[in-house]
């Protein structure tokens, strides 16, 4: 990857980055809390309470909250797991009856947003001023708004890349494209060979977005959505979008995309299967995709599996180093808790949560940290080679854009997945796309 000059903000971290820095004890904490409803975890009505999803989380956080408890015992956290689609609803439910948990957790953008516009969470800006330099700084843009903090990252970064089948390449005498007319070029030659291009889990819709972002980006930069987050008359109709939109018809009808990709799910990984298995010669996903062709399929992952960032667009504005995804999850805090839950909450945030315990679980599940200065750290990934590849990526990212379907309020955003899709199946064309999110505006 080219070298390209230090970021404007740069953030350091002492020793490893993740030793805790100095701070308040819970018991100073809740001292200062007299307006609390007795001690916090003292009673069922007082429990500091943390909800999740399952799968890494439990792998991570839960082993994180049990070390705590061990060593607060008049402290204690009460972590519940819920799987991903019955945690959207429930918290929802939960927040708007103001019985949310103490510790909430989100993906910040605009679901976090609509949290602090309606002051469910607490700004923790100044309860955790620097122990906020830990972290790369794009790993907060999704949680800072008019330039407070309303949440701490608690899981690993994902960018989206670009990956390939080796083999299936060198077979059909292809490059790894690292332009769009060359992707076109080698659009052909696979589809001439008997090989997918690109698989792609249309049935559940967000892959589809991957492909919008990075071309829009491209294209235009990331001024492109910013003003649609920013709410502006027209927005979409920006001549980026609609270009971005015509190239991704383009691709779908000149085969770029397998068979059926529209009922192509990401349950049980079909998408990653039809790379590993040869049936498909790239696949643009996020870096999660890395652990499961190390679980699936080891030996392509060791031998076969390639990456590479999007490609660039002929033209285009946007920095080539820009990167889409997720920077990270987080947590929050309840401003419904009563203020000695809240002293306990923000206390496991600043001093329990990113211990070097916690960083190391994340190594070895091959998960990359968004903190700053641990390239030594990253060399201990399982995978070093793609760990450290995406850790040069984010922290060289002069923009990180957060997937647009959690930066947009949900009602805006499940209205662009579904005309997105209509796009992509050629049932609209990019300018009708335009005119139907327009009016989400």
């Amino acid at each position: 990857m080219p070298s390209r000059p230090p970021k404007s903000r740069p953030r350091t971290l002492a020793k490893r980055a993740v030793t805790s820095l100095a701070a308040l004890s819970v018991a100073a904490l809740l001292a200062s809390c007299a307006g609390g409803s007795g001690s916090a975890g003292s009673s069922a009505g007082d429990a500091v309470t943390l909800w999740g999803i399952t799968s890494d989380q439990e792998e991570t956080v839960d082993p994180s909250v049990a070390d705590w408890n061990a060593a607060h015992p008049d402290a204690q956290l009460e972590a519940t797991y819920f799987e991903g689609e019955a945690y959207k609803s429930k918290i929802r439910t939960a927040i708007g009856a103001g019985a949310g948990p103490s510790v909430i957790y989100n993906k910040g953008g605009g679901t976090l947003q609509s949290y602090v516009d309606a002051d469910k969470v607490v700004d923790l800006s100044d309860a955790l001023g620097d122990d906020l330099d830990r972290f790369l700084p794009f790993a907060l843009d999704p949680v800072t708004f008019d330039g407070a903090v309303y949440a701490v990252p608690m899981k690993a970064v994902a960018p989206v890349v670009l990956y390939v089948n080796e083999d299936v390449m060198d077979e059909a005498g292809v490059e790894p494209p690292e332009t769009w007319d060359e992707l076109l070029v080698a659009v052909e030659k696979l589809n001439a060979a008997g090989v997918a291009p690109f698989a792609l889990a249309g049935a559940a819709k967000w892959p589809e977005l991957m492909w919008l972002e990075y071309l829009a980006d491209r294209i235009g930069g990331p001024e492109v959505f910013d003003a649609i987050l920013a709410g502006e008359a027209g927005a979409w109709s920006h001549p980026a979008i609609i270009q971005a939109n015509e190239m991704i018809q383009d691709l779908v009808e000149a085969g770029g995309f397998a068979d059926g990709f529209a009922s192509v799910t990401t349950d049980s990984s079909a998408d990653a299967a039809l790379l590993y298995t040869g049936k498909a010669a790239m696949l643009l996903q996020g870096t999660w995709v890395n652990n499961t062709f190390r679980e699936q399929a080891p030996e392509f992952a060791e031998s076969s599996l390639g990456y590479l960032p999007f490609p660039t667009v002929e033209g285009g504005t946007g920095d080539p180093a820009n990167i889409v995804g997720n920077p990270t999850s987080y947590f929050s805090v309840s401003a419904d808790a009563t203020e000695a839950q809240q002293a306990v909450a923000i206390d496991y945030l600043k001093t329990g949560l990113w211990d070097e315990p916690f960083v190391d679980r994340l190594i070895e599940a091959n998960q990359v940290p968004p903190l700053a200065d641990i390239d030594d750290t990253i060399a201990d990934l399982p995978d070093a080679a793609f760990g450290e590849t995406v850790y040069q990526m984010i922290s060289d990212a002069p923009n990180f854009q957060m997937s647009w379907d959690q930066a947009l309020e949900p009602g805006q955003a499940q209205e662009m997945l579904t005309n997105l899709d209509r796009l992509f199946n050629l049932q609209i064309t990019p300018e009708e796309f335009s005119t139907n999110m327009n009016a989400t505006l």
